[in-house]
């Protein structure tokens, strides 16, 4: 039997006040397991925020993540994933490639890599050693512009021919995500899902985890 679905929380794109996302993300954690937090400070147009400020957030919630066991990724810049002391980096198509990330970063850390609908993406990501590939978007997201939508049958192909993991993503909600799990998705990323929960962090991660549990057992029967 493969490893159960987990969380893989992405930060809201703007962090407004500093301290106050810390309590949030404390508050997400205590509400059950999850796998890791990329910090992706970027907007829904893809303007990013100041090395500094990016750098100034690693800082605050690094040690509050690992010390969780939160794995512990930034977006896009392997340079500020090294300075800030992370885990590892998510790199999209049009960022570092996947040599120049893992010569940046070492070789010890997770390099993920973003292959939107494209199974021949990841492939290629894999072959060159990529810890994770990243598909979606599956449901319509604000959190960023997407120009592609994945369909779940290209989870289901990917679990079946390869061991690389993968992470699905774009839209996701703890009453969506069912479809995914069962196809064979390794992780779910989900922002507004839980920032934005009306009823906090805390309780948003337990639906989740409620749901992701839910459909493994309809998976696996």
């Amino acid at each position: 039997m493969s490893e159960p679905c987990r969380l893989y929380l992405i930060s809201p794109p703007l962090i407004p006040d500093c301290g106050r996302f810390v309590e949030s993300v404390k508050a997400a954690l205590s509400g059950g397991d999850v796998a890791c937090l990329q910090l992706r400070m970027k907007s829904p147009e893809g303007v990013s925020a100041s090395d500094d400020d990016i750098l100034k957030m690693a800082d605050a919630i690094r040690n509050v993540l690992q010390a969780s066991g939160v794995h512990f990724i930034v977006n896009d810049r392997p340079d500020i994933a090294r300075r800030a002391g992370a885990d590892g980096v998510h790199i999209g198509q049009g960022d570092a490639s996947y040599a120049d990330a893992r010569r940046i970063i070492g070789p010890d850390a997770t390099i993920g890599v973003t292959c939107h609908n494209s199974y021949d993406l990841a492939l290629r990501a894999g072959e060159a050693g990529a810890d994770y590939v990243a598909f979606g978007a599956f449901f319509p997201t604000d959190t960023k512009s997407t120009r592609t939508r994945a369909e779940i049958s290209l989870i289901e192909n990917w679990s079946l021919a390869t061991t690389v993991p993968c992470v699905a993503i774009g839209g996701l909600t703890a009453g969506n995500c069912g479809d995914v799990v069962r196809a064979g998705a390794d992780f779910i990323a989900v922002s507004s899902a839980v920032w934005r929960a009306d009823d906090g962090p805390e309780n948003a991660v337990r639906r989740l985890n409620e749901s992701l549990a839910r459909a493994a057992r309809e998976r696996h029967g």
